[in-house]
């Protein structure tokens, strides 16, 4: 199907279907109108593409649910997209499928590191991240991002000096990287790859957003770079945020290693998370198999309301600044020319402007002052939100900017 033939402008009103980010919209602020939609949870209020409605329509009306395991149709449409859309080609004996990356990070941290060990992260990053090593009893160690003009770069000095610490067993990768939207070059990747194999540093790669890539940049798979590489990691993929079915729990864990492999085995055994349900492995093979029209489609409204967010950021509230967006569908906010410290900005946001956003400190400490906004929506929704944010923001009483 022509993604020309796709909705992505009808917005899908979710109150009442039990969805996290609109109870918890209405949580911070009751009073919130029927068609106002949050722009926090990284889900998205537009209608499923309809291949995987079908699709999961058709074995419903034909199976059993019962306990089902990945067939050779899954792996067939799963390693044909990996070789299609991404230049890789995997092997099915490196497949373990997971209920979600992020059960897959903490236990990478449960396999590869002992209590007291280091991981390392690159910062802000996901907040899921932190917990896969706190709530383990291991020791978050941040390799704080570099914060230019254009973005956010590595600090390689910094990172190799950690990853030299015999202590620190793991490094934690986002990529392409949430929330600050980078598409790690190939560069940057062999560098990383390279300090890590050099210092004895094992690899979890969080590549949820793979697919999800903008115009102009390319995103490389991690372990793709070169078999010494693969044998140092293990490659965290889903089709969840590609065609928004979070809530079926299906992930696609690639371990060429096989002894890493193993242990990584063993700690997903300790809970008894070996297997998926049923529909998982339905919708996933569908979305591989019938719905690319569907991602080149979202890719293109993603692109569009960036591009559009930055220019109406830049005319008409220039106290904030829109980065670049490389990948994903998740904007970062710099708001710290508003002057407000994180509680006031919030409250601009979620009070004033019915403007319902992540914010900054979820990702880092320091990051108070900016927030993270899902732009994947139909693009009157992000209009209407922009335009109440400007109103909010002239409103403001004149204060000094925060130090940046």
């Amino acid at each position: 199907m022509n993604n020309a033939a796709y909705d992505f402008e009808t917005l899908v009103n979710r109150t009442g279907q039990n969805a996290s980010k609109w109870d918890n919209m209405r949580r911070a602020n009751p009073q919130v109108e029927e068609n106002i939609p949050p722009f926090s949870v990284a889900d998205l209020d537009i209608k499923t593409a309809p291949e995987i409605v079908q699709a999961l329509k058709d074995h419903l009306d034909r199976a059993v649910l019962g306990y089902d395991s990945p067939g050779e149709d899954y792996w067939q449409a799963l390693s044909s997209w990996m070789e299609r859309r991404h230049n890789w080609t995997v092997q099915r004996d490196w497949l373990v499928c997971t209920p979600g990356v992020v059960t897959a990070l903490y236990a990478a941290v449960n396999a590869f590191t002992q209590p007291g060990d280091g991981v390392l992260l690159f910062t802000p990053v996901y907040s899921p991240f932190y917990g896969a090593a706190q709530q383990n009893g291991r020791e978050i160690v941040p390799c704080p991002l570099q914060y230019h003009e254009e973005g956010y770069t590595i600090d390689f000095a910094d990172f190799e000096a950690k990853a030299k610490n015999p202590r620190n067993k793991l490094l934690l990768l986002c990529n392409p990287h949430n929330p600050v939207g980078r598409v790690w070059s190939r560069e940057e990747l062999w560098e990383i790859a390279r300090i890590c194999l050099q210092n004895d540093v094992r690899i979890a790669s969080d590549e949820i957003h793979f697919d999800l890539i903008l115009p102009g940049h390319t995103h490389t798979v991690l372990a793709n770079l070169g078999p010494e590489i693969a044998q140092n990691s293990i490659v965290c993929t889903a089709p969840s945020k590609s065609f928004n079915i979070a809530g079926l729990h299906c992930s696609n864990i690639f371990i060429p290693n096989g002894e890493m492999r193993d242990q990584f085995r063993r700690q997903l055994g300790t809970l008894a998370m070996g297997e998926l349900n049923g529909l998982a492995y339905v919708a996933c093979e569908a979305a591989y198999r019938r719905a690319e029209g569907w991602l080149d489609g979202l890719i293109a409204l993603i692109a569009r309301n960036h591009d559009l967010l930055r220019r109406y950021i830049a005319e008409n509230i220039p106290q904030i600044k829109a980065l670049p967006l490389e990948g994903t569908y998740l904007q970062w906010l710099d708001c710290r020319g508003l002057g407000l410290d994180g509680k006031a900005l919030m409250d601009l946001m979620q009070q004033k402007a019915l403007f319902f956003v992540s914010g900054g400190r979820a990702f880092a400490q320091e990051c108070e002052g900016f927030v993270r906004v899902n732009i994947a929506s139909p693009t009157h929704a992000l209009i209407d939100a922009l335009e109440r944010l400007a109103q909010s923001v002239k409103a403001l009483p004149a204060s000094p900017a925060l130090p940046v």
